[in-house]
């Protein structure tokens, strides 16, 4: 008799069942412990990761702590479905202790970074555009035509926006007088 691997592997299986080797074909009783998201609050959001724009569903607690993300089944874009980047989102990003929470900053020719406040890094950003924007601001080009540019600023927008933001923040650059813009999607 010629042995195949398809027919090795039913007699084995037949061999294992039939002779106990601490395999039971008898119905066993399944328990299942309620869902953690039970009452949870689920709020729909986008993956920050890449310019795909999957939807993902965030469940908080009562007292808003992310206890899982999972990918919406109702959006066009995925369909339910994440990368492993996606997927993990809670464990690397939300539930991240070595996560940064405060602003850092490292003054020129420092070595050290030092935590300051949100309200000192806005305006030393603040600060920062405006001294930039003031120096490269041009009313004209060199062939006298009114411009109202500054070339002195760059922008490379973000995937994590939904339409409504990237306008908001295009209105914002182009206020600035920015034309250096590009954004993630198109990079």
């Amino acid at each position: 008799m010629r042995i195949t691997r398809r027919s090795f592997l039913k007699i084995s299986g037949t061999v294992l069942v039939t002779s106990g080797f601490g395999v039971s074909i008898k119905p066993v009783s399944a328990y299942a412990k309620p869902l953690k998201i039970k009452y949870a609050k689920e709020t729909t959001t986008i993956c920050p990761y890449c310019s795909v724009g999957c939807s993902i569903i965030i469940s908080t607690t009562s007292y808003g702590k992310v206890i899982n993300t999972e990918g919406d089944p109702n959006s066009p874009i995925n369909a339910g479905a994440l990368c492993s980047k996606g997927s993990s989102l809670s464990q690397m990003s939300i539930n991240n202790t070595n996560r940064l929470t405060k602003p850092l900053y490292r003054a020129p020719y420092e070595a050290e970074w030092k935590e300051v406040s949100w309200e000192w890094a806005l305006d030393k950003i603040a600060g920062n555009v405006k001294k930039s924007r003031d120096t490269s601001f041009r009313l004209i080009n060199d062939k006298g035509l009114s411009v109202n540019r500054t070339e002195g600023i760059a922008s490379v927008g973000s995937a994590a926006i939904d339409n409504e933001e990237c306008f908001l923040y295009q209105k914002f650059l182009r206020g600035l007088g920015l034309v250096y813009i590009e954004h993630q999607a198109r990079i």
